[in-house]
């Protein structure tokens, strides 16, 4: 990292990239999620549903590449084992075993409502001390919000047609 750029972090710097390094474990693994959760989801609005998270699931690749960048640009290293993902994660993966409609944005709402915490946590802690890195949790966070909004529509929109075939 150049000189002026560490000399701006008014945070310790290895536990910065400790903290990122676990949002990084934690965007891998929501990334497969979405990605094998869209590869294996059934019932009603399938389709729809299924080009939602194939569309999260590269976002969540792109959150993976601002993080892998951030930590770079500290001087860090990107956690380099996919054992580590599940020791590091913050927001833990949950395996899509019922691949119902239902279940599976139950269980990705539940996820994005875990990274919001998170990239809210980090842009608290960076909030005056390391701009680039607060920026990049604040643009995450507000992907994030949206992706949760997303799927909670897909799940009112499905309760509202159950409903209407009654």
């Amino acid at each position: 990292m150049g000189t002026k750029g560490t000399e701006i972090v008014g945070l310790d710097v290895k536990k910065l990239v400790d903290t990122l390094n676990r949002a990084l474990s934690d965007e891998w693994l929501a990334y497969y999620q979405y990605w094998v959760g869209a590869k294996v989801i059934k019932g009603p609005m399938r389709d729809a549903v299924m080009a939602e998270l194939v569309q999260h699931s590269i976002e969540e690749l792109s959150h993976a590449e601002l993080v892998s960048n951030r930590i770079v640009e500290l001087g860090g290293i990107p956690v380099l084992s996919t054992e580590e993902w599940p020791k590091l994660t913050n927001c833990k993966y949950e395996a899509p075993s019922d691949p119902k409609v239902m279940a599976v944005l139950a269980q990705n709402i539940r996820g994005e409502q875990c990274a919001i915490g998170v990239y809210k946590a980090l842009s608290d802690l960076t909030m005056g001390k390391d701009h680039v890195t607060y920026n990049m949790a604040v643009t995450i966070m507000t992907q994030e919000v949206q992706h949760e909004e997303d799927l909670q529509n897909l799940v009112e929109d499905i309760e509202i047609m159950t409903q209407m075939r009654k």
